[in-house]
């Protein structure tokens, strides 16, 4: 049954990865593009090292031609075409190795933990999944489009991004822990689980430093629309995964068993 689980989960995530990828390319590159844009400009000879807002349309222009000539800044060895064509594999990637890690979990969980009906186990494990792994880092160390962001201190940003994951793990576990052992109903117990959630990642956000690496007068709509763009890419992702395993999961529930020989 793991081996079965395993293989629909690497399937699925695959296919979850592609649809996300599809999404990220539809809504999330073309705010990468204005932010490469936006960086060309404040680099070009003449302008300063923070571009004024309203040079937004020169940089996109002279980003556009930097990237068909090859000499884009970020594009040198790899061209933004060919950085957009690696977006696909590299959310089918990011696909299939959760689809297999969250398999094994979903094996570990069935039966112990969650709603007896697999289906519903498969959306209550993807929606915590997503709360405690995006949602959690997501709202501490939000994500940052080109040009925002010291290249000094990316060890420093990627090891507390991924100490927020932990604490998302962590509260998840308190809040499983918790809400199995309070007695007196679902009224008691999910505000007792909720409350465990909730408490370890204040704790923790308020006791981590705070990155702010943003430059002066990067726009913050469009600093915002990348972010709301990322973690959506994470929600179409999950939210088809999630729909998707439960789905493939309540048929084969339903399957008539084979027959004896």
């Amino acid at each position: 049954m793991v081996r079965t689980l395993l293989v629909r989960g690497l399937l699925l995530g695959l296919l979850a990865g592609l649809v996300a990828g599809v999404f990220a390319f539809a809504v999330g590159e073309p705010r990468i593009d204005d932010a490469i844009a936006l960086e060309n400009a404040a680099a070009a000879p003449g302008h300063g090292a923070a571009a004024e807002p309203e040079s937004a349309t020169h940089g996109h222009e002279s980003g556009t031609h930097e990237q068909e000539t090859g000499k884009h800044e970020h594009g040198e060895e790899v061209s933004r075409g060919t950085q957009k064509a690696g977006l696909f594999l590299a959310t089918g990637l990011y696909g299939l190795a959760v689809g297999g890690v969250f398999a094994l979990a979903f094996a570990g969980l069935r039966g112990r933990v969650g709603p007896r009906s697999d289906a519903a186990l498969a959306l209550a494990a993807a929606g915590t999944a997503f709360a405690a792994v995006i949602v959690v880092p997501f709202l501490k160390y939000p994500a940052n489009p080109p040009a925002v962001g010291d290249p000094e201190t990316i060890n420093t940003r990627t090891l507390l991004y991924l100490a927020m994951i932990g604490v998302g793990l962590l509260s998840t576990a308190i809040a499983v822990t918790t809400a199995r052992s309070v007695r007196g109903g679902p009224w008691a117990r999910w505000p007792a689980a909720v409350l465990a959630f909730v408490v370890p990642v204040a704790v923790a956000s308020l006791l981590l430093p705070t990155v702010d690496e943003v430059p002066d007068g990067f726009p913050a709509t469009l600093l915002w629309q990348f972010r709301i763009t990322s973690l959506g890419t994470q929600l179409v992702f999950w939210a088809s995964f999630g729909t998707l395993f439960g789905w493939f999961c309540d048929r084969a529930a339903r399957a008539p068993a084979p027959a004896p020989a």
